[in-house]
């Protein structure tokens, strides 16, 4: 805005006062501006559609108000505090897991023997914090106005026995349990489905509220991606065949009985 306006950080920054460095890193994202600021700037630039200026206000109002996930700070590692503010936001998550199952849908159990695997390193109370954090993200499925969710499960993450076959056997009937909620939407992508819409494996996708952009996540083993515009309009498009090709209803709940029979 402020190079469209053909104004320098000085001429900017001495209308909202602040000196030229500050308002470059406010520009970048490295420091949060404050409502007031943002107002400023968006005068001094010239931006008069009420739309833009409400979304953007929208903004700096949320960059300052806290989560639930602020007591668990030290434990929210670089993108994963992303991610727990994308849930938080988010209208509908559409998420595709390949190697264990959603973190929404996770037991208690299940997930503490997922994170003992991940961090081997890790104390018994690092773990029980991670567990607790796990735990809380799935408020988002009982709010006053609860997130839409919608999941495609690999068969293989469902036939991988994760703790024990006690751990493995309640977390299949967690599930079962689970699909039959209003806002969530339970479907397995069988391995005779054969090749499929996402060979690099697990991604969310996420319809964000207003003033935010459809945003995607995806996974890797050196931290998580974080992605807007056509790249997530791709996972939105990914998830969409994935879905098609994907057992719903009546057949994704016969594959988790038979399943949670065979750990009897």
């Amino acid at each position: 805005m402020r190079e469209k306006a053909g104004l320098t950080l000085k001429e900017v920054g001495d209308y909202v006062n602040r000196n030229p460095g500050t308002l470059s890193r406010m520009e970048s994202g490295f420091v949060a501006a404050r409502l007031p600021e943002v107002l400023a700037y968006l005068d001094v630039c010239g931006i008069d559609d009420p739309k833009r200026r409400e979304d953007l206000k929208t903004m700096a109002q949320d960059v300052w108000q806290k989560g639930w996930w602020d007591g668990f700070t030290a434990n929210l590692a670089g993108a994963l505090i992303d991610w727990v503010w994308l849930e938080s936001r988010a209208t509908h998550i559409y998420s595709f897991e390949v190697a264990v199952l959603p973190g929404l849908l996770q037991t208690r159990e299940y997930a503490e023997a997922v994170i003992r695997a991940w961090d081997h390193s890790a104390s018994t109370a690092d773990i029980d914090r991670y567990v607790e954090v796990r735990m809380a993200r799935q408020r988002r499925l009982t709010d006053a106005e609860p997130v839409q969710f919608s999941t495609v499960i690999d068969e293989g993450a469902l036939r991988r026995l994760v703790g024990s076959p006690e751990v493995m056997r309640a977390q299949l009937a967690h599930l079962r349990s689970m699909a039959t909620w209003p806002n969530v939407e339970i479907t397995i992508l069988s391995g005779q489905a054969g090749a499929h819409a996402s060979p690099n494996g697990s991604f969310d996708a996420f319809r964000m509220r207003r003033p935010y952009p459809p945003t995607g996540c995806i996974a890797t083993a050196a931290g998580s991606i974080v992605v807007e515009g056509d790249k997530a309009h791709s996972l939105f498009q990914r998830y969409d065949r994935l879905r098609c090709a994907a057992l719903h209803n009546g057949a994704a709940q016969r594959i988790l009985f038979d399943l949670e029979a065979r750990l009897e």
